[in-house]
């Protein structure tokens, strides 16, 4: 399909077709953030998004899958969110979920009555950055919601039969507030049962202001051990009725793949073990490579 920029998806999303719906991303604020800096949001025309839909389904006519791109496409408005489910339906009538990227404040401008007819319409498997249930991190990291909207309107979501990932990011309070980062965000976590959870841990690319934030001193990031630490407190807080755990990013010291509540038992046990093979390497900060991923490991 024809695509504009770099392009980013969930790597559970490996064999979803990608479909541009619009350029960067609406918010394009968070403070880690630095997918989309010099991309100005704007929305494709329908007539670009049908063309795609039609090469498609020459090339790839039995896909599942779609995956609308770029940063937020939960962000249009439901007549337009419908017109291309249903012109993904028409052309490429085997295709059973149309997921995306989403943001809290996407979700908010929706009426319920709306997000169900999205739902029926095949739309699902949202990928949604709330990355904390600890308020103070969601104001530092400029996410644009609160904890307590989280709740609402990822309620809002399952009640209206809507899928959806719910991403966190350890050490996202930083090195102060990893404990109570951990508490909220399994309080968050438990209140609202997703369907998937992903987890990474906090890494800064150059030209966000994280990143600068952290050469400056000003926002102080976890050590080593204090991500591990975190890592368990999270776990181990969690009551989670089938939920997907999904921490292979390669940001986390302790990547693993679960399910809750099945494996937790054996889940704090691989932490607790990792903590103990790093012990000469507990109170050092993570050096980090492609992806965020941790070297000094």
């Amino acid at each position: 399909m024809n695509m504009t920029g770099i392009v980013y998806r969930p790597p559970y999303e490996a064999n979803s077709l990608l479909l541009q719906v619009t350029h960067g991303c609406s918010h394009n604020k968070c403070t880690f953030c630095s997918m989309y800096p010099d991309v100005p949001f704007k929305i494709c025309p329908m007539e670009e998004i049908e063309a795609d839909i039609e090469e498609a389904a020459e090339i790839c006519p039995d896909v599942e899958r779609v995956f609308l791109e770029h940063g937020d496409a939960f962000v249009l408005s439901a007549d337009r969110l419908s017109q291309i489910a249903e012109a993904i339906h028409r052309k490429l009538p085997k295709v059973k979920t149309i997921a995306m990227y989403a943001s809290i404040q996407n979700i908010k401008h929706k009426t319920d009555a709306e997000l169900r007819r999205l739902c029926d319409l095949g739309i699902g498997g949202l990928d949604i950055g709330v990355e904390s249930g600890l308020d103070a991190a969601l104001s530092y990291m400029n996410k644009g919601h609160t904890a307590a909207e989280a709740k609402e309107q990822l309620l809002r979501l399952t009640k209206a039969g809507i899928t959806y990932s719910f991403n966190a990011i350890l050490g996202c309070g930083g090195a102060d507030l990893w404990r109570e980062n951990a508490d909220a965000t399994a309080d968050l976590i438990n209140a609202v049962q997703p369907h998937l959870l992903f987890i990474g841990s906090l890494h800064a690319q150059p030209g966000c202001k994280l990143y600068r934030d952290m050469k400056n001193g000003i926002f102080k990031e976890c050590t080593i051990g204090q991500l591990l630490d975190e890592q368990e407190r999270l776990i181990s807080r969690l009551e989670l009725k089938d939920t997907i755990y999904f921490g292979s990013h390669p940001s986390n010291i302790v990547p693993m793949q679960a399910l809750l509540p099945k494996h937790k038992d054996e889940m704090l046990r691989i932490v607790r073990e990792t903590r103990k093979e790093l012990q000469g390497k507990l109170g050092e900060y993570p050096v980090r490579g492609g992806e965020g991923s941790i070297i000094n490991r």
